[in-house]
């Protein structure tokens, strides 16, 4: 768990920098936006999910007295646990599927915190405590929502390896000329075409790509607006994204993370709409 204040118990989630791991991570009560989940594989930029609360489908404990046990799967110095716990596991299958496993409840819930209808019908209960996942589904709805959820959180996670969507113009990328300054629309309501820098141009971007909505912004704009130069006028410190992408060799990087962002955004709104319909 993570808030705006510290990190809690993050360092049992992640405790190394190479530790392995998936965390649902989800807008924590009282926020001020709406309703807002995303999957993550390491400790996430508060800026994203301000008030972040986290729920792991692993945890891990230090290795006390030299070793772990032989069935104890260690990671150097710690073991590994799953979060979920196995009495809940063994009631699902239960009463839904003998053959599902904990990771599949772990997807199933990812899936259905991005039901529309799920988050209509707890919209209230969701700005004030932490989500409830109703259990009365049938097999085949349990498989349908576990298999997005595996879809969405590896969409989530891998979103720099997302090619760009088909469709979109780049202009001006022959100039080579990379660097960002500010990104910006054309004009306030012309979405379809974004003004990267002064050489290079997006356009056909679908609108309905803005309706993919992280912590109240839409993925496309937050990435927009964190990519930018800015001073901070305290301190006269410069933050300038593009340090980053000569740091990773890529002078492309912000253009390519922009591009697959978009894409991103469409495919999880595919998966969305596939989910199936449930009165919750």
């Amino acid at each position: 768990m993570q808030n705006s204040e510290g990190p809690y118990l993050l360092p049992k989630l992640f405790p190394k920098p190479d530790s392995k791991n998936l965390v649902i991570g989800v807008s924590g009560t009282g926020a001020s936006k709406k309703f807002s989940v995303l999957m993550l594989d390491k400790v996430m930029d508060r800026g994203v999910l301000p008030t972040v609360q986290c729920f792991p489908l692993y945890y891990y404990e230090a290795v006390k007295g030299g070793s772990s046990s032989l069935f104890d799967k260690s990671e150097q110095g710690y073991i590994r646990r799953n979060a979920i716990p196995e009495q809940l596991v063994l009631k699902v299958k239960k009463e839904i599927d003998s053959t599902l496993n904990g990771e599949d409840l772990f997807f199933f819930i990812y899936g259905v915190l991005h039901s529309r209808e799920y988050r209509s019908a707890y919209a209230n209960d969701l700005k004030k405590m932490i989500p409830r996942i109703p259990m009365a589904v049938s097999s085949d709805e349990f498989w349908a929502f576990s298999r997005a959820g595996r879809e969405l959180a590896d969409l989530h996670i891998n979103y720099e390896s997302v090619p760009p969507f088909p469709g979109i113009k780049i202009l001006g990328v022959s100039s080579e000329y990379f660097r960002v300054e500010k990104m910006r629309f054309p004009k306030k309501d012309q979405k379809d075409t974004i003004i990267y820098n002064s050489s290079i141009r997006i356009e056909n971007i679908p609108l309905r790509a803005y309706e993919y909505v992280v912590n109240g912004k839409s993925a496309i704009e937050w990435i927009m607006d964190r990519y930018q130069i800015r001073t901070h006028k305290a301190s006269g410190i410069v933050n300038d994204p593009n340090d980053w992408a000569e740091e990773v060799g890529n002078p492309r990087y912000i253009l390519d993370l922009l591009l697959s962002i978009i894409n991103v955004s469409m495919k999880t709104l595919d998966i969305v709409e596939s989910l199936p319909k449930i009165t919750f």
